[in-house]
């Protein structure tokens, strides 16, 4: 699929099983530009597995320019009761920032957008880093609202692990 006809030469397509090493860059990528530490080797074969193996628990889209991976999302659905359908969420969306100014994060989102409509979904959801100001200025010019009433809350493995004793 073409990012918009005439607008940018970016195609966007699934990732298939064979590209778990490109995505896993592209996450490391992500990893170096947010200032976190990149994936371990255990927690890239949950990547590969979980999303590339029998029971994929997410999706990944590759924005590519001359059949180069540029960027990609990694999505997946929710659900709400009181809309009684799937909400689509998006937990990753990147694109490397030498290729930010030839419209793949749009070509990207966009592609999002037409996932969550053909699914039915009720809404779509992401969250931003407080400190990405253009991010959020890209969400923001394309109409989304930053939820007020809404505040997100956390429990890591290890706090699981104490409340589940």
């Amino acid at each position: 699929m073409t990012a918009n006809p005439g607008s940018s030469p970016v195609t966007i397509r699934q990732a298939q099983k064979e590209d778990v090493e490109t995505v896993l860059n592209l996450i490391d990528a992500l990893a170096d530009y947010e200032s976190l530490p990149r994936p371990e080797a255990d927690a890239r074969a949950r990547l590969a597995e979980h999303g590339f193996g029998p029971r994929p628990r997410f999706e990944v889209f590759l924005a590519e320019l001359d059949g180069k991976a540029i960027g990609y999302t990694i999505s997946f659905e929710t659900y709400s009761s009181f809309l009684a359908r799937p909400t689509f969420y998006l937990e990753d969306l990147f694109v490397l920032p030498e290729y930010r100014k030839i419209r793949a994060g749009l070509a990207l989102f966009k592609n999002c957008v037409r996932l969550a409509r053909q699914r039915e979904c009720g809404r779509m959801e992401w969250q931003v880093l407080d400190w990405n100001v253009n991010s959020i200025r890209f969400y923001e010019q394309l109409g989304a609202k930053r939820l007020q009433e809404w505040l997100p809350y956390r429990l890591t493995m290890d706090d699981l692990a104490t409340l589940d004793q």
